[in-house]
């Protein structure tokens, strides 16, 4: 049996674990059902007005529509590539440039207020430049999808990086452990539940910087259907977008929850 070895009590302990599991789930499909249902029943009732609000079944056929001109999944595959391309560089690129300051304590103090700068910085304010750099094509949005994520995804593997158990880098420091051997056996294995988090924060931001690229650059995608539907007053377009973009988002979230657990297992 699979629980042969376990007490009468933790068995009792898992299985209601497995049971809250259960029931947080059906309550998060509750609730999603609940808030498409409500939205749906006030546009049929006319207490809010479809034409600007759009409604589930408005957005079932635009996507049905989408489907039969064939142009559903090659504007889902261009911003699910141009994001997941993006996503891919910022979190590889952001956690070298992380164990890069780490590893010089003078260096990282030196460029600490320059990282925090560009953070703040308002990155559509740089789409006509990024236009002139890499054009209009697909370049320019996975540029700009790297820049909105890989500052955060410096900023929280550093502070991960910081926040490791004082004692035991005292321990290995006193054993004489270069800087190189406490990262790699100590800093980095630590640090572990700060990449994840890094990770599922590089998701959203991923996700955002890829359509604010398809806003300013871009002739297919999600984010221009958004922004096509805006122009000519399709909003059933624009929320069918949005729509799609919450099932991308919440599926790569997902993903990433997945291999936390195995990780963490």
């Amino acid at each position: 049996m699979k629980h042969a070895n376990y007490s009468k009590e933790h068995i009792l302990y898992l299985k209601k674990k497995r049971r809250k599991s259960v029931l947080i789930n059906v309550a998060r499909i509750g609730l999603l059902v609940a808030f498409l249902g409500i939205w749906e029943l006030l546009a049929q009732l006319k207490v809010i007005d479809p034409f600007i609000t759009s409604c589930p079944s408005r957005v079932a056929i635009t996507i049905g529509n989408l489907y039969k001109n064939g142009t559903l999944f090659t504007h889902i595959g261009i911003t699910l590539m141009e994001t997941l391309v993006g996503f891919i560089i910022a979190v590889a690129l952001g956690y070298t440039v992380a164990v890069l300051l780490y590893m010089s304590d003078g260096v990282c103090k030196v460029l600490e207020p320059y990282i925090v700068v560009l953070n703040s910085l308002p990155k559509i304010a740089l789409g006509p430049l990024i236009i002139i750099w890499f054009g209009t094509g697909y370049s320019a949005i996975i540029f700009m999808t790297v820049l909105v994520a890989v500052i955060v995804c410096v900023m929280n593997t550093l502070t991960g990086f910081l926040t490791v158990d004082k004692t035991m880098l005292t321990l290995m420091r006193a054993m004489g452990a270069k800087k190189s051997a406490v990262l790699f056996k100590l800093v980095i294995p630590s640090s572990l539940p700060s990449l994840i988090n890094t990770l599922k924060v590089a998701v959203g931001l991923a996700w955002i910087g890829s359509i604010m690229g398809e806003y300013v650059a871009s002739r297919a995608g999600l984010g221009y259907l958004i922004v096509y539907g805006g122009q000519v007053l399709k909003l059933d377009l624009v929320m069918t977008s949005t729509f799609i973009l919450c099932i991308l988002a919440g599926g790569m979230y997902g993903i990433i929850t997945l291999i936390e657990k195995k990780l963490t297992k």
